[in-house]
């Protein structure tokens, strides 16, 4: 007879679990949002699923590829807390994940999209919000100037300045809605395959980078900077050019920052 339940004894204590469940339906792909707790466990997950078809429970004679789509963002490959060193990030867990999936299969892992900083996908879409707040506000002038604040040159300053130069290829009209490559990137993957679509008006001129010390970045401190040396921690599909790691500003918080777009703008 057959029992509805499933004994696990483990060294320390027995409990009850359910039989697995039959039938899950097929996944149809993955969104990467940030590093996990156990990053085995899910990296074990993730690669069953691509190389599954997105059926692990089923066993496939020959490796699917092109795998199932792959959207990801959150592409830092260091982050700041309360350690004095930097913290491996979600551009690690990505890392790995491409690096086991190439030694698995002999091929590149390929992203659908890649969303969040640095893609300028992602400060179109500020500016995007920016535009409806200020007409929520009533605020009848065009908005000529954005200001990108972060504490990271890999990504926070990297995007900013790689969005800064779209805008100036926009303005010489050598950008069509987003059917040409986005300059300085590595691969289509890198240009986000969303696109940039020409919903907001034109009358942004620059997105100028400011970077705070409160982070990743630390000036004059023993804290490793993202920026020294040639090695660049920006994700693959991303080439290195060391001017967009060059910030328009360097301030020491997000007060100071605040307060130079005021002076910036001839705000009181």
């Amino acid at each position: 007879m057959a029992l509805g339940f499933a004994l696990l004894i483990q060294p320390s204590f027995v409990f009850w679990q359910p039989p697995p469940t039959t039938g899950f339906p097929t996944i149809e792909g993955v969104i990467l949002f940030g590093e996990p707790v156990r990053w085995e466990t899910s990296l074990q997950l993730i690669t069953d699923v691509l190389l599954s078809n997105g059926n692990p429970g089923a066993e496939l004679q020959d490796v699917p590829y092109p795998h199932l789509p792959i959207l990801a963002c959150n592409m830092d490959l260091l982050w700041m807390a309360e350690a004095k060193m930097p913290r491996l990030g979600h551009g690690t867990f990505l890392l790995c994940l491409e690096s086991i999936y190439k030694k698995v299969t002999g091929r590149e892992l390929k992203y659908e999209a890649l969303i969040g900083k640095p893609s300028p996908v992602t400060y179109h879409y500020a500016q995007y919000l920016i535009q409806q707040q200020a007409e929520k506000q009533g605020w009848k002038a065009p908005i000529r100037h954005l200001y990108a604040v972060g504490d990271n040159p890999m990504s926070d300053v990297y995007g900013a300045n790689l969005y800064n130069n779209y805008l100036k290829s926009a303005q010489q009209n050598q950008v069509q809605a987003g059917l040409k490559r986005i300059p300085q990137a590595a691969s289509p993957q890198a240009e986000v395959s969303l696109g940039l679509r020409n919903d907001c008006n034109n009358s942004v001129e620059c997105c100028q980078s400011i970077l705070v010390c409160t982070g990743v970045y630390r000036h004059n401190s023993d804290v490793p900077k993202e920026t020294e040396g040639t090695v660049f921690h920006g994700h693959r599909d991303f080439c290195f050019d060391p001017s967009l790691v060059e910030a328009s500003y360097v301030v020491q918080d997000v007060d100071h920052a605040v307060q130079l777009a005021f002076k910036k703008e001839n705000w009181s």
